[in-house]
């Protein structure tokens, strides 16, 4: 077994799945959709800050998103939903960071997620480089599926709210799952989902 040299600094996370993620240069035969599913459902939305007994995991907001980009792209094909799906999956790893945070840290966090996001993308066979289009669409969902949480969850105020994400159309917020779930249950629930694309873009391909 090869030892790394005195004072390296380590660079991979051991996974639950026994894969040893380099987050510097992330390999997609490292990446695994049952550590994803873990991570994401265990990695709060918004810092923590939102109502209930439960965090609003990452997982939550991700099939939230996918929902909102089927209902406003009837005509997307499952690898674009999968896109959707794994938008953020980069936060498995590295965590969710708010807006202003990532901000501050600047290019540094945004090459590591990048890298993050193409090995994610070449495990599951989607493109390394999301399309523009397919980004801007899934863009769409996330802002949207970031309105309903500030104000659902968050305590912002529907004006503050739309300042930042903009106010969405056609969208109430009756028709969305937006109560926070225990990890378990997320992760089913992501995991879940994931499977069912999988199995359309087998029967697509």
């Amino acid at each position: 077994m090869a030892v790394e040299p005195a004072g390296a600094a380590r660079a991979w996370q051991r996974m639950l799945s026994g894969r040893r993620l380099d987050l510097l240069d992330p390999s997609p035969l490292d990446i695994e959709i049952t550590d994803i599913a873990h991570g994401l459902a265990r990695v709060a939305r918004w810092n923590g800050q939102t109502e209930g007994d439960h965090a609003f995991s990452v997982a939550q907001h991700s099939l939230l998103v996918e929902e909102i980009f089927r209902r406003l792209n009837g005509d997307a094909g499952p690898d674009w939903s999968m896109a959707a799906l794994l938008h953020d999956a980069p936060e498995y790893v590295i965590g969710d960071m708010i807006s202003p945070f990532k901000a501050t840290l600047g290019d540094d966090y945004k090459s590591v997620e990048q890298r993050l996001q193409r090995a994610i993308h070449l495990r599951f066979a989607l493109p390394p480089e999301t399309p523009a289009k397919l980004f801007k669409a899934i863009k769409r969902a996330d802002r949207i599926a970031a309105f309903f949480e500030a104000t659902r969850l968050a305590g912002f105020k529907d004006g503050e709210a739309a300042r930042f994400f903009g106010r969405p159309r056609g969208f109430p917020p009756e028709a969305l799952e937006l109560a926070p779930q225990p990890a378990r249950r997320a992760q089913r629930a992501f995991l879940a989902r994931f499977h069912v694309l999988e199995k359309l873009r087998a029967r697509a391909g």
